[in-house]
């Protein structure tokens, strides 16, 4: 049994929850989220609480069940509070500026970094942060990767793009004999 799939999920007032086959579309205002669970699990919306329930005993299903009741917490979060990651860039002329919705990052390269994002994204920057919001989970962490992924931080300096409350594991430089 699938402790967190047993768990129902609490739908706020403001959003509307609908179940289409196999489809379950959470609406809030003009903003439309959809979860497919591909008829592996049963959904059933009861009073402002959306249940989960596996379509048999098999593993799969079982699997599946926790797996998309965890998908439906993400999105009702991500409407009603939404998602932020924090990065922070660190080393010397290592800048980050927002244009539009192009983020143009200096990380000591001959050359600057211009990464496009999504419309549905909010990326702002505070002198050496950038903040990145969204309502989807996975797009806002796969963004603040890919970001990080540009110059991830070395173990001598702490030079490089990292999470705010990541802690980067220090190495001691060389040192001479005598």
């Amino acid at each position: 049994m699938s402790r967190i799939g047993k768990q129902p999920v609490a739908v706020p007032n403001e959003i509307n929850v609908s179940v289409n086959g196999t489809v379950v579309v959470f609406k809030k205002g003009n903003v439309q989220k959809e979860l497919d669970t591909k008829g592996n699990v049963e959904v059933k919306v009861e009073d402002n609480q959306v249940v989960f329930l596996p379509k048999g005993e098999d593993r799969q299903s079982r699997a599946f069940w926790g797996t998309y009741r965890s998908l439906a917490q993400n999105i009702v979060i991500g409407l009603t509070q939404g998602f932020e990651k924090k990065l922070e860039i660190n080393g010397v002329g290592y800048r980050a500026a927002v244009n539009g919705n192009v983020l143009e990052l200096q990380l000591g390269f001959s050359h600057p970094i211009k990464y496009e994002f999504a419309q549905d994204l909010q990326i702002s920057v505070e002198k050496n942060i950038v903040t990145i919001k969204g309502a989807d989970k996975q797009v806002v962490g796969q963004v603040a990767a890919e970001i990080r992924g540009f110059r991830p931080p070395e173990p001598y300096k702490g030079k490089g793009v990292k999470y705010v409350e990541e802690h980067i594991l220090r190495k001691a430089g060389k040192t001479s004999k005598k």
